[in-house]
């Protein structure tokens, strides 16, 4: 199979998988991707509750695996001051 290797970024209440808007358009769940999440230029922070597993099942259903490599952590992620994700 298959790997991609995403970005993890996470605070002191949360955790964001970075991908690019791109990624979500080709996979054809762009649609599929709630308000929590956020977005900043060409990538989305897909909340870890929800968002990132929806991203995590459509990769597996191409056959692509999803690692994850830990980002910066602070105790307020820069993440909260981008603007929420709209379809």
């Amino acid at each position: 199979m298959k790997e991609v290797i995403k970005t993890v970024l996470s605070d002191s209440g949360h955790s964001w998988l970075s991908v690019k808007q791109k990624e979500l358009i080709e996979l054809g769940i762009s649609d599929k991707i709630s308000s929590c999440s956020y977005v900043n230029g060409k990538s989305v922070y897909l909340e870890e509750d929800c968002d990132a597993g929806v991203y995590i099942d459509a990769q597996k259903e191409k056959g692509i695996i999803v690692k994850f490599k830990l980002g910066k952590w602070s105790e307020r992620s820069y993440v909260r001051y981008f603007d929420n994700y709209s379809k």
